[in-house]
């Protein structure tokens, strides 16, 4: 891959951004080697969790220049098909199977908001600085929006893409976009602790209780919906993983799915 580097340790992928002189800015390119990474990454048993991270002083700075330069002159048509990889880029990392977790640095505006939008963790470092920028020029952040909406809630969404203002890490964190502040000193230390209780529990509950949040999320509380968390439970207590995990509890064992320490 051109444009990012994949490292693994311990069950733990890191996939980092490394166009810093960019400051991570995306274009077609990245956004295919996005896709086909976190694709294969969560079709691979011995990847427990993934960490979206960045090179440089900056996690995202949206849409690389030259990109837009081209988008700028696309047809109706071809506009249609460069949203639809750039979505299918959201969704893929959405719904990778994998737990992932957002590493963030420095400015993250339009696009990079998605990315971290669409990890289930977030850790940014205090000096962070966050813009959802596309009305300044005249444009939606229309493919981030359901990612981002259901992590900052519809409330604070009016706000800040609406005004495009620039928020700091403080404020991503109360209004829920990520959901831990750390020392720039601190980040790597905290996205470990975190990567590392990840790869300690179950791999099939955790992709299954993924799954689960994401399907009950903002739902009605139907009867149908009851029926499918009945389901789920139950499926999951008679799964092979599940009844290791119940006899190593009681029997007060650690479960087989543990990754052997260093």
């Amino acid at each position: 891959m051109n444009h990012l580097e994949l490292a693994f340790d311990k069950g733990i992928a890191t996939v980092t951004m490394n166009r810093p002189e960019v400051r991570n800015a995306f274009n077609e390119e990245v956004i295919g080697e996005l896709s086909a990474a976190f694709l294969g990454l969560g079709e691979r048993d011995e990847v427990r969790c993934v960490v979206l991270a960045a090179a440089g002083t900056a996690f995202c700075a949206g849409a690389d220049l030259n990109w837009m330069k081209r988008v700028a002159d696309y047809s109706h048509d071809e506009n249609v098909a460069d949203a639809e990889a750039l979505a299918r880029m959201l969704r893929l990392i959405y719904r990778c199977p994998k737990p992932t977790i957002a590493r963030v640095q420095g400015d993250v505006y339009a696009g990079g908001t998605g990315l971290v939008a669409a990890c289930d963790i977030a850790v940014a470092a205090d000096t962070a600085g966050f813009c959802i920028s596309e009305v300044k020029l005249g444009l939606i952040p229309a493919t981030i929006s359901p990612y981002v909406v259901r992590a900052m809630g519809p409330r604070a969404a009016h706000r800040y893409f609406l005004t495009a203002e620039r928020f700091d890490a403080a404020e991503a964190l109360r209004i829920g976009l990520v959901h831990e502040v750390a020392a720039p000193d601190q980040l790597d230390a905290r996205v470990a602790a975190l990567a590392g209780a990840l790869v300690q529990a179950g791999p099939a509950a955790v992709k299954a209780c993924k799954a689960l949040v994401q399907d009950v999320a903002e739902k009605d509380i139907t009867q149908l919906l009851i029926d499918r968390t009945v389901q789920a439970i139950a499926d999951v207590r008679v799964s092979e993983e599940g009844r290791e995990g119940i006899q190593a509890f009681l029997g007060k064992r650690k479960p087989n799915w543990l990754l052997p320490a260093a």
